[in-house]
């Protein structure tokens, strides 16, 4: 444990102190992305509580098979009488048991294609966990990219304010320009020096990030590869993000198990029909125990449970049930309505950040041009000094615009594929090797089944209150007019 915190400290420190330094390795976004899927905490942790909720499934299952048991009993009876001597007695029993439900009125069945949904609402959250990752991921690596060219600008930029003044200086010693001219310099500078201190902090922040949803400080990272998938037509991006978003699935699946539930507590009403069986005996005394054989029965029985009066608790639950459900379809129409807004978000903010981004590139060619005419005017006196100073930072200020805008777009592509639902590992990397929830369960799902699992489930459900199966997906689509509305207000590329 101690060796494990190190090695973590070790990676943070070497985030931060390193934001400058020469890099270890060179990476690129397909490795880290990679080493994210395989290792990152949350990502471990959800994959191992779907596996926990994969266990559900068993537990809902074991209502079809017997439930066998052994009791073996002994007692100690002291009497004291007033007449009669005081009397020791001793006893005891050993027995099996066995008890199968045949029929519960589909409370088995029910409950069964609750835990189904419930893990099929799992699994979509673990979806929705993994791109999050991935998206942290992206834009972790974006950022760094950001910082460190923003890092560069600085420090070009403190180059050239340092000859700025040095040629200041010696053409205020010479009589050229005055006092003034020479401490606008120096202001500048003194500026320039901030900023450089500040762009080192904020690429060692970055770094960090990086190092916490990575697993490793940032090496010598390879520029940004274009990300697949990304949609040209907002109407299909929202089409597509209704179907794939994991948040809308795991709500529909969640509307399932809340049915199911409401079905489970209707079944209360029903009777509930199963067989028993028994062998065991009895002895006076324990020292008599090797003897039981001799004094043995063997019991078989049938029981029908028919529930006649329960205060107002089946009612109660079945009035529960139905408000959650209630609340389960809501949460459908909810989850469509943030993706809806997350998809508009994510497609306004890729097209704004691809404009900046344009007009950026002019900015950064024409502040090119104008910083070098304006130096060279100024070495003939037709410019100031404030003139150059003034242009150097119109330059410097339009290419760390442009590196933002760049981050900026990047970004918003990759949050525009999260919300549609088309972030996940091998949508970004074909190499990467998934990882499979639906494995586990069939593996676990059967364990302890008997071979006559399927007649009695389907059995249970005859005559029960009918729903639809844990798989289904609503088929309710959002508003249709809220729906056009925003997409006759999206931006256009």
């Amino acid at each position: 444990m101690l060796k494990s915190s190190r090695a973590l400290a070790s990676v943070a420190v070497i985030a931060i102190i390193s934001s400058v330094g020469a890099p270890a390795w060179a990476e690129t976004l397909q490795e880290a992305l990679a080493l994210a899927y395989r290792t990152n905490p949350s990502l471990l942790a959800q994959r191992a509580n779907q596996r926990a909720l994969d266990e559900t499934i068993v537990q809902a299952r074991a209502g079809l098979r017997p439930q066998l048991d052994i009791t073996v009993s002994g007692e100690y009876v002291k009497s004291w009488n007033d007449v009669l001597p005081d009397t020791d007695n001793t006893g005891g029993g050993a027995s099996i048991g066995l008890n199968q439900t045949l029929w519960s009125g589909g409370r088995i069945g029910h409950g069964i294609t609750a835990a189904e949904a419930d893990i099929m609402a799992g699994r979509e959250n673990l979806r929705d966990l993994e791109q999050n990752v991935l998206a942290a991921v992206i834009q972790a690596y974006a950022d760094v990219l950001r910082d460190s060219e923003i890092l560069r600008i600085r420090e070009a930029n403190l180059s050239v304010l340092q000859r700025q003044l040095e040629e200041a200086t010696a053409r205020f010693e010479v009589g050229e320009i005055t006092r003034t001219d020479v401490a606008q310099s120096e202001a500048r500078l003194a500026q320039s020096e901030a900023d450089l201190a500040n762009a080192r902090a904020q690429l060692s922040v970055s770094r960090a990030a990086y190092a916490a949803v990575v697993g490793q400080a940032p090496g010598d990272l390879a520029p940004m590869p274009v990300l697949p998938g990304v949609p040209s037509d907002f109407d299909n991006a929202v089409d597509v993000a209704m179907n794939d978003n994991p948040g809308i699935r795991s709500a529909g699946y969640s509307q399932r198990a809340a049915e199911a539930t409401v079905a489970q507590a209707k079944a209360e009403f029903l009777p509930s029909l199963g067989i028993n069986a028994s062998y065991g005996g009895s002895v006076d005394a324990l020292d008599e125990f090797v003897n039981i054989s001799d004094n043995t029965q063997f019991r078989a029985g049938a029981t029908l449970s028919v529930p006649l009066f329960t205060g107002g608790l089946t009612n109660s639950r079945i009035a529960q049930a139905q408000e959650r459900a209630n609340a389960a379809q809501i949460n459908v129409e909810l989850e469509r309505r943030n993706t809806l807004q997350a998809v508009s978000s994510a497609y306004a903010q890729s097209i704004s950040a691809r404009a900046t981004m344009q007009a950026g590139e002019e900015a950064v060619r024409a502040a090119t041009v104008a910083a070098e005419g304006v130096r060279q005017e100024a070495q003939v006196g037709l410019r100031t000094t404030l003139d150059v100073l003034n242009q150097e930072l119109e330059l410097r200020n339009a290419q760390v615009t442009l590196a933002s805008a760049r981050r900026n777009e990047y970004v918003a592509q990759a949050n525009l594929l999260s919300a549609m639902g088309r972030l996940e590992g091998q949508d970004l990397d074909p190499t990467i090797a998934p990882y499979d929830p639906a494995a586990n369960f069939e593996r676990v799902r059967n364990r302890g089944g008997l071979p006559w699992d399927g007649v009695l489930e389907s059995f249970d459900r005859f005559g029960s209150p009918s729903i639809r199966p844990a798989t289904d997906q609503p088929d309710a689509p959002i508003d249709a007019q809220l729906k056009s509305e925003v997409i006759q207000t999206a931006p256009r590329n």
